[in-house]
């Protein structure tokens, strides 16, 4: 049957102008993540419109071929950007959550990408392809139990990703409670000596991290790739589904434990910077020549992580950034100077003994998710193909 038989393309949702909804923007949507990243409350003047049980997906180049796309629950109705295409069941022989399962598949997406027009860079979903689209939909105990399997995965994802989350924001508030509000333990008896406590050093960044250390690879040598799409905005991990394989030893070189910040517009203003974890190789990778990495001198691993993320130093960074506009970059050499307060070594290995199982609650979740996500995606053909059966 036509796929516009069983699916209503951009279904009406009743908002009025001038009231707040739900908001959700493009940049808020992950890969082939159920749920967006983020959800705003803006006033109502345009936009995409949809509602709890339809499946949103992204129309434009590069978001689409990117995995754009979320499944809106717990939403209500609400709108976001111009370039996502919202699809609804039109009957109860199609299964909501089917559908979004179905929206991720191959046959269906590589349409989507070919039917694309406009100018390069720009380019967007042809609407008229899913008049094209020939489909066949199992019966609708099947479509549940499908739904329901994929689901599972999903879930585990997201409540895992919630978890990182949270061990996240209790790493940099700790940070932040030791080393900036300087209400380290024992700070209440520590005296004060010229605004700096005793037995504190005033030094420079470039005392305590080096910065683009010397990390030798084998030459030739199959090496793990880390491009600066695996990098988050907003957490440490790096998504290991973005790595790739290399023999070239060209760009930035780096090893677990290391810190890699963006150094370029505007993945460094967006937020980029990862706790380097799950390099195969004990020599190393490699990644985009746009990082700079920091590795720790005095300080610990996790200590470079945090003080990377915090707003002082992102803030410095970004002022220092020079070039032509569109591609400004900051260099090493100007971190390398701004001042930082070096605490004694034993906070430093105190803060070390508590930073380091969260870290490693961290990467272990992290972990999951990914061959979580592997499973589902390699489930997912089979179930929509009928090679496997339910």
């Amino acid at each position: 049957m036509n796929f516009l038989d069983k699916v209503t393309l951009n279904p009406f949702v009743s908002l009025k102008k001038g009231f707040a909804y739900p908001f959700i923007e493009m940049a808020n949507v992950g890969r082939y993540a159920r749920e967006p990243k983020k959800v705003d409350i803006k006033v109502y003047t345009s936009g995409s419109r949809f509602a709890d049980g339809d499946t949103v997906i992204a129309r434009i180049t590069p978001c689409l071929q990117n995995g754009k796309g979320f499944y809106c629950q717990n939403i209500g109705a609400g709108f976001g950007s111009t370039e996502f295409i919202v699809l609804r069941p039109k009957d109860q022989t199609v299964d909501n959550r089917y559908l979004y399962y179905l929206m991720q598949t191959n046959y269906i997406r590589e349409k989507m990408i070919k039917s694309m027009v406009g100018a390069s860079g720009r380019q967007r979903v042809n609407n008229d392809v899913f008049a094209s689209i020939d489909i066949s939909f199992p019966k609708i105990e099947i479509q549940r139990r499908i739904a329901d399997i994929l689901s599972a995965y999903d879930d585990l994802i997201e409540n895992n990703r919630k978890q990182i989350k949270l061990l996240e924001e209790a790493a940099h508030r700790l940070y932040k409670e030791w080393f900036i509000d300087l209400r380290f333990p024992g700070h209440e008896h520590t005296k004060i000596v010229d605004g700096v406590p005793e037995g504190w050093e005033k030094c420079s960044l470039g005392d305590v991290i080096e910065f683009d250390p010397k990390v030798q690879l084998t030459k030739d040598r199959v090496k793990q790739f880390v491009p600066m799409s695996a990098l988050s905005t907003s957490s440490m991990v790096l998504d290991m589904a973005e790595f790739s394989e290399i023999t070239s030893n060209s760009g930035s070189k780096f090893q677990n434990g290391d810190t890699l910040l963006a150094r370029i517009t505007p993945c460094l203003e967006n937020g980029k910077t990862a706790f380097v974890h799950g390099i195969q190789s004990s020599e190393g990778a490699v990644g985009s020549t746009e990082y700079i990495v920091m590795r720790s001198k005095r300080l610990n691993q996790y200590m470079v992580y945090l003080h990377a993320r915090t707003d002082g130093f992102r803030q410095s960074a970004i002022n220092s950034m020079s070039g032509s506009d569109g591609r400004q970059r900051v260099k090493a050499d100007k971190l390398k100077v701004l001042s930082y307060l070096l605490p004694p070594a034993t906070v430093v290995n105190q803060f070390g003994q508590f930073a380091a199982p969260i870290f490693e609650l961290v990467f272990d979740l992290n972990e999951q998710t990914f061959h979580a996500a592997q499973a589902r995606d390699r489930l997912l053909p089979r179930f929509m193909s009928g090679l496997l059966q339910v």
